[in-house]
């Protein structure tokens, strides 16, 4: 049965005038109350919306099966318009820290509506959020908040072309910097490449000035070279710690030929420490990228650096930037309120976590036979499944992993009711609302999946 939309007086359809109504769902406010089927709602996203997501990995193409439509969600979990509630272990992929709904969030975002959405004029609290991040970011002496992680990095690439007046960008296999053209580029089997698009859509010209090399080497550069960027955690390709001396090579060697070091922490900035992946390892970068924690779950983005380099953008500089909803009031007040939660001890406190469940899937796998590691960087916890995985160190070690394992286990443990990353080179998110009871709770179901992908 297909559900029809049915028009209300102000013109927003009901799902289904009568189920609609008699769940309580409003057309504005939907929740999919009135047609309770995660496949009914998908087969009708994919009418309206591109293979009925509006980010890829979300469509379960990797791992088989339809997507659940999230509901609502609360701390540790989400609820799918089923009814069925799950222990989430993606927490919209690093943005969520303190646990879906926080009182701290909602009410900073409750607040903050009622004086308004928009305004497209400076505010005090885009002010704060900016100096909060300086203050807690060493080499962020200026901030310029925009809308997402990937506009922080077609940014970062922007200004460090500007600023040095040269071409070339260097980037690792492995690593992500979202949807930047410049930046979608395939690496090569271990080797540099340069001008290879990753996606269709790219002009050979976007991305003929980008170099992809191995990740946990560092390269020799020459002076045609704007900038490098690297995720200084690589958290893309499974997650992936820098060997010793990779992130000081980098910067040594961007100083030889005079070149920016970008360091793209969208995932890393506000989730492995107060002063992100530069202050853990003790590299100041002249460039990093934010994103995720610093909206405390909601839409933004922020490019940060020496005062020097950012006062190059406009309307200091030469270089443009500009956003109708840079800076947005409601995301400012949610970051605010993430990280006036977000003290060292709330650090210590996640590490411990991370390494508990890293422990409890580990022994619920080795129990069962099933072959995969649970590798910790500080906060971040990572999956490679298969008996010739091994450790990994880069991108091709990363592709040995057994994404067919991956997406049995993931199955597998969606049906005990533990939601995974639609793939198999996505971080496991762990908040603080991942208490003991829940870590537990969760371990028990993967004592339950495990057996299940093993013999899958």
């Amino acid at each position: 049965m297909t559900s029809t939309p049915v028009a209300t007086d102000r013109g927003i359809p009901y799902c289904d005038a009568a189920s609609c109504a008699r769940a309580g769902c409003t057309p504005t406010l939907c929740t999919g109350a009135g047609v309770q089927s995660n496949s009914m709602l998908f087969e009708r996203s994919k009418r309206a919306i591109p293979g009925g997501v509006n980010s890829s990995i979300r469509a379960f193409k990797a791992v088989g099966g339809d997507p659940y439509v999230v509901a609502r969600a609360d701390g540790a979990t989400i609820t799918d318009v089923e009814g069925t509630t799950y222990f989430d272990l993606v927490q919209s992929y690093g943005a969520v820290i303190l646990g879906h709904s926080h009182p701290a969030i909602t009410a900073a975002v409750q607040g903050a509506a009622v004086d308004g959405t928009s305004f497209g004029a400076p505010t005090p609290r885009e002010m704060k959020l900016a100096e909060t991040i300086g203050e807690r970011v060493h080499s962020c002496e200026r901030v310029r908040l925009m809308n997402s992680g990937t506009e922080a990095t077609s940014t970062a690439i922007r200004l460090a072309r500007g600023v040095t007046g040269r071409d070339r960008i260097v980037t690792f296999a492995g690593n992500f910097h979202g949807a930047t053209d410049a930046l979608l580029v395939a690496g090569g089997s271990g080797v540099a490449t340069l001008g290879l698009a990753g996606t269709a859509g790219v002009p050979s010209g976007a991305v003929a000035e980008t170099m992809v090399v191995p990740y946990n080497l560092v390269p020799e550069l020459d002076e045609k070279v704007a900038a490098v960027i690297v995720e200084p955690i690589a958290a893309n390709m499974g997650v992936v710690a820098p060997v010793d001396g990779f992130l000081a090579g980098l910067r040594a060697e961007c100083d030889r030929v005079g070149a920016l070091l970008i360091f793209d922490e969208v995932i890393t900035g506000f989730r492995v420490g107060v002063g992100g992946a530069q202050a853990k390892y003790d590299v100041v970068p002249d460039i990093t990228c934010f994103g995720k924690v610093i909206g405390g779950g909601l839409p933004i983005g922020a490019v940060g650096g020496r005062a020097d380099i950012m006062d190059q953008l406009s309307p200091l500089g030469p270089i443009f930037h500009a956003g109708t909803l840079s800076g947005n009031p409601l995301a400012t007040a949610a970051g605010l309120a993430a990280l006036d939660q977000l003290t060292p001890d709330v650090y210590i406190e996640l590490m411990a976590r991370a390494r508990h469940l890293s422990a409890l899937l580990r022994d619920a796998c080795t129990s069962a036979g099933f072959a995969a590691t649970f590798p910790v960087v500080g906060t971040l916890l990572g999956i490679v499944c298969g008996e010739e995985a091994g450790s990994v160190h880069n991108f091709d070690d990363a592709k040995r992993t057994d994404e067919g394992a991956y997406a049995a286990f993931f199955q597998a443990m969606l049906h005990e009711g533990v939601a995974m990353a639609p793939g198999a080179y996505e971080a496991i998110f762990v908040g603080l609302a991942h208490t003991d009871d829940v870590l537990n709770s969760i371990a028990e179901a993967a004592h339950r999946a495990a057996p299940k992908s093993a013999f899958s």
